[in-house]
């Protein structure tokens, strides 16, 4: 069977985080492993509390699952500190993690900050380098890049600015372009894949719904699924598209704030 680590953060209300990656993994027939970078009591409303954990303990996590499991393909989400950011970085090099999906989680939905300025500058230095695949949503992609993106250009422009700055191939996702821009008003959600000198779009129709939390985590975490399984980047990325689009069609309205995904659906259907 094919297996997956996810390094990230807890949600406790099982929207996204490592609780949303296992389940993707699951809904893939990945087998899912995790090492856990941060508490947060959080729900459907926000995020009320985030504790880090120290770096040493989220780097004796990774070391005792690579120590005894093999590994097809690493997902790395919320990262909260530097420190941790510096730690599973290091971790990645040395113990040769594979098929690294970079989630960068730098805002929650409802707009807590989930990592530190500190750790976006490591962030940008040390693990863009190490990664298969950077996923950002737009604002990320902006925050990272340094580039205003308001269109389908712009946002091949930050794509093109990310991997001069050492990711090996880019997926600008097309679910958060702000309500003003050319880019928000596609019919389609378009998904940006940058990797060399090839740019792939990948497009599906918007799908009319609350807000949803945790839809960034279930997209890296279904491209990793997919790279673990062997596919192709292209097909995992035009897969994952398809499987949070239907994630987000059958989303479930269980609390008081945002529609959390249905990770299952495709099991079901």
């Amino acid at each position: 069977m094919k297996t997956a680590l996810t390094i990230a953060g807890s949600d406790s209300g099982g929207g996204a985080g490592i609780q949303a990656d296992l389940k993707t993994f699951a809904a893939f027939g990945v087998y899912g492993t995790s090492a856990i970078t941060a508490v947060t009591a959080q729900n459907t409303v926000g995020v009320a509390t985030v504790a880090p954990l120290s770096a040493d303990l989220v780097t004796a996590q990774i070391e005792a699952i690579a120590g005894d499991i093999q590994l097809h393909a690493t997902k790395v989400g919320m990262l909260a500190t530097a420190a941790i950011v510096q730690a599973v970085a290091a971790a990645i090099e040395e113990l040769d993690l594979p098929m690294v999906v970079l989630d960068p989680v730098l805002v929650s939905s409802s707009g807590e900050r989930l990592l530190d300025a500190d750790g976006v500058q490591a962030l940008c230095r040390e693990l863009l380098p190490l990664a298969r695949v950077v996923t950002p949503n737009i604002p990320e992609a902006e925050a990272l890049s340094g580039r205003r993106i308001r269109s389908l250009d712009e946002a091949r422009d930050a794509a093109r600015r990310l991997r001069d700055m050492g990711a090996r191939a880019v997926i600008i996702t097309g679910g958060h372009a702000p309500g003003t821009t050319e880019y928000a008003q596609l019919t389609d959600v378009v998904d940006l894949l940058v990797e060399e000198r090839t740019v792939h779009e990948f497009r599906t129709a918007r799908v009319e719904s609350r807000p949803t939390h945790g839809t960034g985590c279930a997209f890296a975490s279904a491209v990793t699924a997919g790279l673990a399984l062997g596919f192709a980047l292209t097909d995992a990325a035009r897969d994952a598209q398809e499987y949070v689009a239907g994630a987000i069609r059958h989303g479930l309205a269980i609390g008081h704030g945002r529609t959390v995904l249905d990770h299952c659906w495709n099991r079901r259907r």
